[in-house]
């Protein structure tokens, strides 16, 4: 591993320069690699891995859109592509990337099919962290890890093809072979990732959780949906307020960060911008640092989980998303959204 300094914080990596791709083919060639599920993680993680060199195969239930697609994305059924039951029972890694509700309905199955040595291997430590509401226990005789890419399956398969990668944590919940440690960082590399930082599954999940329903997803939609309303309130129009809230952060500011860090942003915008930004820049801060702890607590308890679990398994759960989904989606914000978009000069009609 390599040792780096995060803001005065010494932490061990693992980058491509000391585990390239050649030894993660030599450590995982007498390996097959079955990914249960063609969902979010599991199509870019398998072709990422077929592109690298590695004997891959692909679990899904016939009969479903994502088996369609993974037809489409070139696995052959009855040699690359099987039922999720039988891609398990050929796997020496079995990637379980399947949702976290349909982990728990699958273990039954997918434990019966585990062989002395295999691997099972996650990208969430959902399942095994809260084992009490999953009844996602990993039998002693195989190796148990992680790799948890930083991204959605969408990022790790563009990044990837742009040769970026991008980043994953990792961790080892079990070792029963004594080579778990390199078969996962060799499957972390094998995926494309850019670096990879040791956690544990956990660690893993409570910052997932936190992260999804605070600043990713949920406090990003929630302050775009302040701050959009509040402009529309004081008679803004839709165009100019989407553009302040949503177009400009997009496009614009939140690519400077991603490239240079808040403060290259900040010392590259007009100076009532800068001022303007530091001054309330912790009064926002301070205002949601207590609905972060609360959502915290709400996740270590294992609350956000049984949330999630009890809502996925309901039978009326995709028709329930959608009506959810769509009254985001029919919003007057977002309608300017698709408007805005549509204006984009990569969208003119030539």
């Amino acid at each position: 591993m390599a040792k780096i300094n995060f803001g005065g914080t010494w932490e061990e990596v693992v980058t491509r320069e000391e585990f390239p791709l050649e030894k993660a083919r030599e450590v995982l060639k007498n390996e097959v690699v079955a990914v249960l599920g063609y969902g979010v993680q599991g199509p870019a993680q398998a072709m990422n891995m077929r592109d690298n060199g590695i004997n891959v195969i692909v679990g899904q239930r016939a009969g479903t859109k994502n088996w369609d697609k993974a037809v489409a994305d070139g696995w052959v059924p009855g040699e690359t592509l099987f039922s999720v039951e039988e891609a398990a029972e050929r796997g020496t890694v079995i990637q379980y990337l399947l949702s976290d509700a349909g982990q728990r309905s699958q273990w039954p199955k997918i434990v019966e099919t585990l062989n002395e040595g295999d691997m099972l291997y996650f990208s969430h430590g959902f399942s095994v962290t809260f084992k009490d509401d999953t009844g996602v226990v990993p039998p002693p005789h195989v190796d148990v890890a992680l790799v948890a890419p930083k991204g959605s399956g969408r990022s790790v398969r563009v990044n990837f093809l742009d040769g970026s990668g991008i980043n994953a944590s990792f961790a080892v919940h079990q070792d029963a072979t004594g080579r778990a440690m390199e078969r996962t960082v060799a499957l972390g590399i094998a995926i494309g990732a850019g670096y990879l930082f040791p956690t544990t599954f956990e660690k893993e999940v409570y910052s997932d959780l936190t992260g999804e329903r605070g600043i990713l997803m949920g406090a990003l939609a929630g302050v775009m949906e302040a701050q959009y309303n509040t402009l529309r309130a004081n008679g803004h129009s839709p165009s100019e307020a989407f553009n302040e809230t949503v177009e400009e952060l997009t496009q614009s500011l939140i690519r400077l960060v991603g490239q240079n860090g808040m403060d290259w942003m900040y010392a590259n915008c007009s100076t009532t911008a800068q001022r303007g930004a530091l001054d309330w820049k912790d009064k926002f801060r301070d205002a949601v640092a207590p609905v972060f702890s609360d959502l915290y607590q709400s996740v270590v308890t294992g609350n956000e989980a049984r949330i999630t679990l009890e809502a996925n398994s309901r039978e009326d759960y995709r028709a329930k998303l959608e009506e959810e989904l769509r009254a985001i989606r029919e919003s007057e914000m977002w309608q300017a959204g698709a408007a805005v978009r549509s204006l984009r000069p990569e969208n003119w009609k030539k």
